[in-house]
């Protein structure tokens, strides 16, 4: 199911430092807001609940990837988590309105429900009601030093899937999220979600 948000699309960047600036970038009729911060490292997170949305609008082995095409049916990253959990991801596309859409699918290969994915929308307040979400993943630009988080509408609810709640055993769920778009320099990032290894992935378009 595909989610049209009811007005603006938000995102926000994030550059690693310390201090805190604002910069404007437009992303279609969105604002996305850039904030400066220090010099550490960027941070490295079934049957679904009823009401989750798996699909989008408008090469790595083990616990991270290493960046591959980025042509959708191709696997760009493998990420297994806890349990069983295995995301792989297909596809990071530029979109006309200057946002990057990743695409892939979260599986469960255990013999036990999945249900740790609400750790995957962050710790942030405003992420709280996206539930088992890809909320609080984030794409990291490590050459620019600027992280991107997942696009909002202005009601704080994510353009990514939700309902993941509980995966079930045997579950195969389409999944993606979309973010501010880096530079058109920038053709590798690395991929984030808390609780998870991080994967680095090629950008296509």
């Amino acid at each position: 199911m595909t989610r049209t948000p009811r007005s603006r699309r938000t995102g926000r960047t994030e550059r690693f430092g310390t201090g805190a600036a604002a910069v404007a970038a437009g992303v279609a009729l969105a604002l996305a807001l850039t904030g400066c911060g220090g010099g550490a490292e960027p941070a490295a997170s079934a049957g679904t609940s009823a009401g989750g949305t798996s699909g989008p609008q408008g090469a790595a082995n083990g616990s991270g990837g290493g960046a591959q095409s980025g042509d959708s049916g191709t696997v760009l990253a493998t990420i297994k988590g806890p349990d069983g959990i295995v995301l792989t991801l297909t596809s990071a596309r530029r979109e006309s309105g200057g946002f990057v859409t990743v695409s892939g699918a979260v599986r469960n290969t255990g013999d036990q429900p999945f249900t740790q994915a609400a750790n995957w929308r962050g710790d942030e307040e405003a992420l709280v009601k996206n539930g088992g979400s890809l909320a609080g993943a984030t794409l990291v630009d490590l050459a620019a030093k600027k992280r991107y988080y997942v696009l909002r509408d202005t009601d704080g609810r994510c353009l990514c899937t939700t309902g993941l709640d509980i995966i079930q055993p045997g579950a195969d769920i389409p999944v993606f999220a979309q973010f501010p778009a880096p530079p058109a320099s920038t053709t590798q990032v690395d991929f984030e979600v808390p609780t998870l290894p991080a994967a680095t992935i090629a950008i296509s378009g």
